[in-house]
């Protein structure tokens, strides 16, 4: 039992290697820990170990994690893409113990039920993942108790910190634009309104809920989990296979960016007698399998990788949540938002000293889950309609998008990621498919969602006028901004839109979107012949004694962020792992 950054010679072996102490994969291990006191279990992740950082520790504190020189984010560069007016969107994604449920902004946001059921799995339905999504948490929010956990380690709830005034403002601004306030927009099945926001945050002492403290520290601590153990500060190379294409064991180097001491050259083998679990995220999941010879013979061919199992979905179907960010001038006091933290209005250090219960807030405290009406979906042309008619008309629990800054609910289009080259130095070949969708449907889709948020902010007694993150339009135009709150005549027409202000907003678009941070499906759970890489009990096709468990699985987007749809997934898969090996606790 331990916590480590370089591993004891005792442990050169153990039961099950979990590949990635991220989400999903700090829910595995502790499962499985419990279960069976006699199985050894190691964790390896890339990242620091999380205990005890304050840009993880506090809410209000996350953007830290984003900073330069920030040693909890790993940024990957995808090629410059033509729809994005020739840029680069960068997507990051956690290196932390915990993963992102350590360095996201702690919302919680679920999954909607037809987005689990057009999974079309066994096993994976909405009815049968609801005890997986309940099994993590405890929820202290409104709601129908049936469909929330009680008695989980995950805490939900407001925090010790809220802004009424402006959270009261965001709901009746949303009522005036159309959209009714939902009592929990969390049940999968309300949308297209707005709803009181809860967070991963305890209602005790305002700390973040990530999977790490919840689940991992814990048992590393209690003296009853000798079996847990946790490697930090090392990267997996590649995984090692027998003759017989049987996991047997997993390559690791100190990672460099954290180790000074460490040594491209210095790798080590630990051996795994059961199973290796991948749970390294959207990103690193499909790096390490094709560095494993896991993978398009193509792209392992000009990797120089030998090939030892062609499987084409691996690194295809990369989905994300496109995501725009518009700004408003507010009549709130700076101190008031979490603002006062960049701006340095508010004392860092003087908040952590006297623990203020301002470390426990995100900045969020309604969000809303949106659907167009049917007027809208004419205006947005056919190509939309048809996408519409496709996709969401006759699935009434499906946002189009979501409303706390703006993102896009789902992207039909899927792009791809791929190594290089054999070795973790190698650049990636990442696009993200951003906005490159036939008929222009996401870009439609941003355009109706720029309009609906600026109809509600300029109905908030808050609004002040727009800041200059906002597109520009031509002279004289009707669309131009307001400077005060609308009044009620104003606050009940709809601002008038020119084509040459469409064009306006699209190009806006194209030169500002990017990531939600909400990466998945490299590596989904589908037919070989569909593109997949893992069946319904997360076994990789074509090779034995390997699995894969975290959002990389995902076949088909969800309605909001990602973190509950990755502890899901993590309680899921320790149960499936559970009756594969036939474990038992014999206490």
């Amino acid at each position: 039992m331990g916590l480590y950054t370089t591993l004891p010679d005792e442990l050169a072996e153990v039961d099950i290697i979990i590949v990635g102490g991220g989400t999903a994969g700090c829910v595995i291990a502790s499962r499985l820990a419990d279960t069976d006191p006699q199985c050894a279990i190691l964790v390896i992740e890339g990242g620091p170990n999380n205990l005890d950082l304050p840009a993880v520790a506090h809410p209000a504190l996350y953007r830290g994690n984003f900073m330069p020189g920030s040693k909890t984010i790993q940024p990957y560069l995808p090629r410059k893409e033509e729809h994005l007016s020739g840029r680069t969107a960068i997507v990051f994604a956690a290196s932390v113990l915990g993963g992102g449920s350590s360095v996201n902004a702690a919302m919680y946001n679920r999954p909607q039920r037809d987005d689990l059921d057009s999974w079309n799995t066994e096993g994976w339905s909405a009815d049968e993942l609801l005890p997986s999504l309940t099994k993590f948490e405890t929820y202290h929010g409104r709601g129908d108790a049936a469909c929330h956990g009680a008695s989980g380690p995950i805490k939900v709830s407001s925090g010790t910190y809220t802004s009424n005034a402006m959270a009261d403002d965001f709901v009746a601004a949303m009522n005036k634009t159309g959209f009714p306030e939902v009592r929990d927009l969390q049940d999968l099945v309300s949308a297209n309104g707005v709803s009181r926001t809860y967070r991963y945050v305890s209602p005790d002492d305002g700390r973040r809920q990530n999977a790490a403290t919840a689940y991992l520290h814990p048992r590393l601590r209690d003296g009853h989990h000798p079996n847990l153990h946790v490697l930090v500060e090392s990267q997996v190379v590649r995984v090692l296979f027998d003759q017989d294409k049987r996991a047997t064991a997993v390559e690791y180097r100190p990672n460099p960016n954290i180790r000074t001491e460490a040594t491209r050259d210095l790798r080590r083998t630990v051996k795994a007698r059961k199973l290796v679990v991948i749970s390294a995220g959207t990103h690193s999941t499909p790096s390490i399998l094709e560095r494993s010879g896991i993978g398009s013979r193509e792209v392992l061919d000009r990797a120089a990788v030998p090939v030892l199992c062609d499987l084409p979905g691996v690194g295809r179907n990369y989905q994300d949540h496109q995501m725009t960010v518009y700004t408003y001038k507010s009549s709130m006091r700076a101190e008031d938002t979490t603002e006062s933290i960049i701006d340095g209005t508010r004392d860092v250090a003087q908040l952590l000293g006297n623990n203020d219960k301002f470390l426990s807030w995100n900045g969020v405290d309604a969000s809303a889950k949106i659907r167009p009406t049917e007027s809208d979906v004419d205006s947005m042309g056919s190509g939309f309609r048809e996408v519409w008619e496709r996709d969401f008309k006759n699935a009434p629990n499906r946002p189009l998008g979501l409303i706390f800054s703006v993102a896009g609910g789902r992207m039909p289009k899927w792009e791809m990621q791929h190594i290089t080259g054999p070795d973790l130095e190698d650049p990636l070949d990442f696009e993200t498919g951003f906005l490159s969708d036939r008929d222009d449907i996401d870009l439609t889709t941003q355009v109706w969602l720029y309009k609906t948020q600026r109809q509600v902010a300029r109905r908030m007694r808050f609004y002040r006028g727009e800041t200059h993150l906002h597109p520009r339009f031509p002279g004289r135009s009707n669309a131009d901004s307001l400077a005060e709150p609308a009044s009620d005549e104003e606050a009940g027409s709809e601002i008038r839109y020119s084509p040459e202000d469409d064009e306006a907003i699209r190009q806006w678009v194209r030169e500002h979107i990017g990531t939600a941070f909400h990466s998945l499906g490299t590596c989904k759970m589908a037919p070989v012949e569909e593109l997949g890489v893992v069946d319904k009990d997360l076994n990789v096709h074509g090779v034995h004694m390997l699995k894969v468990a975290d959002l990389s699985i995902v076949p088909e987007n969800v309605s909001g962020n990602t973190m509950s749809t990755a502890l899901m997934i993590g309680e899921k898969a320790a149960d499936i792992i559970i009756q594969d090996l036939g474990l038992a606790c014999r206490g």
